[in-house]
Parts: C-alpha cells; sequence; structure tokens
C-alpha cells in the first residue's frame, strides 16, 4: 500500500484551524483520522475546525473525554469524533462500535494508541507538537497516509513546504 509522510509547521491557531478545513475537505465515507500527540497538542482544536468546516457554521463541538464517542450529521457524511484517553481495556473499546463509525462516514480519533490493532490500513495520522516556548500556539505537524491518503497530503500542505 502506497504511503507518504509530510511535515508542516502550523505557526497559530488559525493555521491549525486552517489545516481543519483542508482535512475535512479530503473526508469521505470510509475516512479514518488518527489524531496523536501530547494533552493540549491541539488534537481536540484540529478535529473540532475539521467538524465545523463541514457544518459550515461555528457549532458546538464539544471534546468527547468524558463521552469517549459524538457523533454529527453533517451534510453529505456523517463524523464520528472520538477520544480514548479514559479507555481501560479493549472490550470498552468494542463497546464504542468505530468500525461501523467509519463504514457509514469518517472517524477522527484523538489518542489511537490505544486501540492500535483496530484501524485499517488506509488511514491518515497526524502527530501534533506544541513548539516550545512563548510562540502563541505554533505546532509542528507531521501527517502519515497511506491509501489514498498518501496522494492527498499535498491538498493538506495548503501551499506550504514540506518540513
Amino acid at each position: 500500500m502506497e504511503r507518504a509522510e509530510l511535515g508542516l509547521l502550523l505557526p497559530d491557531l488559525a493555521a491549525t484551524r486552517a489545516l481543519g478545513a483542508r482535512l475535512g475537505a479530503c473526508l469521505a465515507a470510509g475516512s479514518v483520522v488518527l489524531l496523536t500527540g501530547d494533552l493540549g497538542a491541539g488534537k481536540s482544536e484540529l478535529a473540532r475546525a475539521v467538524i465545523r468546516s463541514l457544518a459550515g457554521a461555528e457549532i458546538a463541538v464539544p471534546s468527547p473525554t468524558f463521552t469517549l464517542l459524538q457523533n454529527y450529521e453533517l451534510p453529505g457524511l456523517e463524523i464520528s469524533h472520538c477520544d480514548l484517553y479514559r479507555i481501560g481495556d479493549a472490550s470498552e473499546v468494542d463497546e464504542l462500535g468505530l468500525e461501523e463509525c467509519w463504514q457509514r462516514g469518517a472517524l477522527l480519533v484523538e489518542w489511537p494508541e490505544r486501540a492500535s490493532w483496530l484501524w485499517p490500513a488506509e488511514r491518515l495520522t497526524v502527530a501534533l507538537d506544541l513548539l516550545p516556548g512563548d510562540t502563541a500556539g505554533a505546532r509542528q505537524v507531521a501527517l502519515e497516509g497511506t491509501g489514498r491518503w498518501a496522494a492527498l497530503l499535498p491538498n493538506l500542505a495548503g501551499g506550504q513546504q514540506s518540513r
């Protein structure tokens, strides 16, 4: 399966939101996007930007840290957003029905390493890291795409050169 990588620098929150909009435009039924990074790295903010871009409005998009899974019936595509941070064992993951989520629409997953056995071979992994110091929300992002996502990485760059 084809695989590609791309690194981006997002200098501020607006750039993170712009990446979310570009990512939203690439989603289709069956899409799985894995969001990795430390607490506070911007995983929820990026997911929120994706969902709002597809909704075409500033809708409420709470973090699913406590609910574990939020579903959004958006024009043209159902989006499921899950956060596996509080997952204790595999049986809890099975109860969420995540495979059904990406079969019906697209799935955005925070803390995907807690269910690494589950994800399909074709996926996009977005690793977010805050830059050290007082950099007003600047982030380094590493994108890894397999399958159709490998060809879509240039669309996600938004004109930025790879880092």
